[in-house]
């Protein structure tokens, strides 16, 4: 079992390579982030975009270009479809999010003739954080695509979270469903939907985990809390798995943990055929490192 993203990295080092094509890599950290992953064996790449940008980029870097295939692409929207085309041809196993925006992104990843969802499927954001504070890696979702996920849209994304923490070597995770309080109210939503998701995993519906919930975030993550409150679940104080109530609850916690604490992770876009990388245009080439790894490691052999 992993305990830190470093793990992580490790862990996609012993699997087959896989073959991943970056969307738009005409920056340093893409760059960087995925030449460090080609040197420690974890991927083969490929790199769409202004070929004289990432020779440029590379140049910069002290990188041999030599260790990429660079395809030109000269927009970012062909790009993108040029990727999910390859994808599809089962050409790259992997996709990745260079400096192309968001937005074009996951319409790439959503295009009805080219794009990589899954039939029945719904995409969805999962994050493996290592934070400050805590003794163990927390998975969460959705923070960054869905924005208030009906019951049943609660069931997928959280079969994708568990899906993650069994390929991270946790075989029965610990779920929090998060929501204010651990008291049932109905009139709120996430307490309804925290009781009806419990229920359903009594009935089997959830690949092996240990469930529970509502529980406020302090009970789910702080053993002194689940003390003074005489909280008597496994769960308290020692949960793998977040599930968020919503993208406003999700989101404030990834961005106070990672701005604040200075927490480092890795992120990906699941529900497509295979893992998408999604991290900010912003983050770090340690952040996409992360990311690539836990990619690598949730794709089917």
């Amino acid at each position: 079992m992993v305990r830190k993203l470093q793990d992580i990295i490790e862990l996609a080092k012993s699997k087959p390579k896989k073959k991943l094509i970056t969307v738009w890599a005409n920056d340093v950290h893409t760059i960087e982030a995925v030449y460090e992953a080609v040197n420690r064996g974890i991927v083969e790449a490929i790199l769409t975009g202004v070929k004289e940008k990432i020779e440029k980029a590379c140049t910069d870097l002290k990188i041999d270009v030599q260790r990429f295939e660079i395809i030109e692409q000269p927009d970012a929207v062909g790009a993108g479809l040029f990727c999910c085309d390859m994808v599809n041809q089962g050409k790259a196993h992997l996709i990745m999010k260079g400096t192309i925006s968001t937005d074009d992104y996951m319409r790439c990843l959503l295009n009805k003739e080219r794009g990589l969802l899954e039939q029945g499927s719904l995409l969805s954001h999962i994050s493996v954080i290592e934070t400050p504070g805590y003794h163990k890696l927390l998975i969460i979702g959705d923070v960054a695509v869905i924005p208030s996920p009906s019951v049943d849209q609660k069931e997928k994304i959280l079969t994708y979270l568990i899906n993650t923490a069994h390929k991270l070597g946790i075989d029965e995770p610990l779920v929090a469903l998060i929501g204010p309080s651990e008291k049932l109210s109905s009139k709120i939503t996430s307490s309804v939907d925290a009781v009806e998701l419990v229920n359903r995993a009594a009935k089997g519906v959830f690949p092996k985990s240990f469930i529970a919930g509502p529980m406020g975030f302090d009970l789910a993550i702080d053993k002194e809390s689940v003390e003074i409150k005489e909280y008597k679940n496994p769960v308290g104080g020692n949960a793998d798995v977040l599930l968020f109530p919503n993208i406003e609850s999700g989101n404030v916690f990834y961005k106070t943990t990672t701005k604040f604490l200075k927490a480092e992770l890795g992120a990906i876009v699941v529900g497509c055929k295979v893992p998408a990388v999604l991290s900010s245009r912003g983050d770090s080439s340690l952040t996409k490192l992360y990311s690539i790894a836990l990619a690598a490691v949730t794709t089917e052999e």
